[in-house]
């Protein structure tokens, strides 16, 4: 229907709202069925999955730019829409639950905020994501606005921050397999990512925010992969790994919502510069960085060396 939309509602109901549901549908339940079936290399396993979102992210818009000129924007919807449809053909027809459906379990958990770790993880990503996106929004345009780089040039940033996400969602959760546990590397690429967000204010020339680019994209990218596999980790019953992982994105999704928007209003307010954009992701990602240290404080105590 997107390929079909001449006005902005229309492409609002199809791409923003349809899209959205689907995918979160999608994405949410992929995750909590591969979480069942892996317990010695559970995280790699969910970081390999959570690839898609970075092969997504360098596969589509490579895809529209290419072919928006030849084909227009009716039939690049399509194309893009085809592709899909074959992913997702494979994806549902190899997808089997190891587990038998909990038909006695509720849709949503509330149960589970009793819970203090799960509590202060909730408020913690909602935190660290309302933070976390804007480079994936506005580094573009910051390149054109602030650097000064070409326009068609800007796309390559993008390609490349989501390009590196492969390494940014395989390499933690490999190391979270072997070595310290999902928990522990997910607060270290969020100390990382917080590192990085307060050094883009101080990114002047097109090759300094290259650089920034492919780190900000490893490091912001293991955040994402890491903190469903996190979630799975602090969830000991299996049966419920699916409500209490979909009830963390539901709450995730306003974050990504809110958080961008916020940012873009700032940029306004700040006559089109970026510092106060800056110091909003930045310090709420900090903020959430302490209530995930809480959570983990909740499960281990004070014990600083140990595997969760």
């Amino acid at each position: 229907m997107a390929s079909l939309s001449t006005q902005y509602w229309q492409l609002f109901l199809s791409q923003g709202i349809c899209v959205g549901l689907g995918a979160g549908c999608l994405f949410c339940p992929a995750l909590a069925i591969v979480s069942t079936y892996f317990s010695k290399r559970k995280m790699l396993a969910i970081g390999i999955c959570a690839c898609g979102s970075a092969t997504g992210g360098l596969v589509y818009p490579a895809m529209f730019q290419q072919l928006i000129p030849t084909l227009g924007y009716g039939w690049t919807m399509r194309a893009l829409a085809f592709a899909t449809m074959v992913c997702l053909v494979v994806s549902n027809l190899l997808a089997r639950p190891r587990l038998p459906p909990y038909s006695t379990g509720p849709i949503v958990e509330l149960a589970a905020f009793k819970e203090l770790s799960y509590t202060l993880f909730a408020i913690g990503i909602f935190l660290v994501f309302w933070g976390v996106y804007f480079a994936f929004y506005y580094l573009s345009s910051f390149g054109v606005d602030i650097i000064g780089i070409p326009q068609n040039e800007s796309f390559n940033l993008f390609l490349v921050l989501n390009g590196v996400g492969i390494i940014g969602r395989t390499l933690p959760a490999y190391l979270a397999d072997r070595y310290t546990g999902p928990m522990n590397i997910l607060l270290m690429v969020t100390v990382a990512s917080i590192i990085c967000a307060w050094a883009m204010i101080g990114v002047t020339s097109r090759e300094g925010l290259y650089a920034w680019t492919v780190v900000y994209g490893i490091v912001g990218n293991g955040l994402q992969a890491m903190f469903p596999a996190t979630l799975s980790s602090l969830t000991t019953d299996l049966k419920k790994a699916g409500v209490r992982m979909g009830m963390i994105f539901t709450i995730v999704s306003f974050s990504v919502l809110t958080g961008p928007p916020i940012a873009g209003l700032l940029i306004t307010r700040d006559n089109g510069r970026y510092m106060y954009a800056q110091v909003f992701a930045a310090a709420s990602m900090v903020v959430g960085f302490l209530f995930l240290c809480g959570s983990r404080l909740a499960v281990t105590g004070k014990v600083l060396l140990y595997k969760i």
